[in-house]
């Protein structure tokens, strides 16, 4: 199985000759990346993860391609019929021959006032863990996390508890589109220092890294 990041909080997973993407979002090459998924998986409908015209013109230009999301881009999609698939915590599905885990059910919270988004992250083979924009503890183990590197809705100290909680093997640092190079040099301090404490490699991928997990 390989790993690519595709810019900020986008992924490709890939395998044999099977290809899945996760979040393709305006903060990303989402046009290049949804030519080559033979599936696509959204955890939920902010604009870094969702962009639904890219989305839109993919679909009609592949009539096979199919999502998987959570309720709200499921409903913002609903013209698309039995393409969109609707899925929430605990579901398993099949998605491109691969097994498709489905953990999580709120976004992390933005406001104080404002109830959060739905959001559902992703667990690919019992692999990689893909959580969106919330700090999901899935009840299975963990080999590959997705780790949000940095957000509005999140602290250094969140990045260890998150870690502490998940103990995935490896970690690589995701949905960092918002940082210049001193920010990204501070997250990946953090980050070091959160896999040294367990005794694991988390590290950041830039953007276009790919990373075969077999041999990570």
């Amino acid at each position: 199985m390989r790993l690519t990041k595709l810019g900020h909080a986008c992924v490709q997973i890939t395998e044999d000759d099977r290809s899945i993407v996760i979040d393709p979002g305006s903060f990303s090459e989402a046009a290049t990346a949804l030519d080559a998924a033979d599936a696509v998986l959204i955890t939920h409908e902010h604009f870094d993860h969702f962009d639904a015209d890219a989305l839109r013109a993919a679909m009609a230009r592949r009539p096979g391609l199919e999502v998987w999301t959570s309720r709200a881009v499921a409903e913002n999609l609903a013209d698309l019929g039995g393409r969109v698939h609707q899925v929430g915590h605990e579901d398993a599905v099949t998605v491109a021959g691969f097994d498709v885990h489905v953990y999580g059910e709120d976004h992390e919270l933005m406001h104080p006032d404002l109830p959060p988004v739905p959001n559902v992250g992703f667990l690919v083979d019992g692999e990689v863990f893909h959580p969106g924009d919330a700090l999901t503890v899935p009840s299975e183990p963990v080999r590959t996390l997705c780790l949000p590197g940095n957000a509005p809705w999140m602290r250094a100290l969140d990045l260890y508890t998150y870690t502490r909680e998940v103990r995935p093997e490896r970690a690589f640092a995701i949905h960092d589109g918002l940082l210049n190079d001193i920010g990204l040099m501070v997250m990946e301090r953090v980050l070091t220092g959160a896999g040294e404490e367990l005794g694991r490699e988390f590290r950041r991928l830039a953007p276009g890294t790919s990373v075969d997990l077999a041999a990570a």
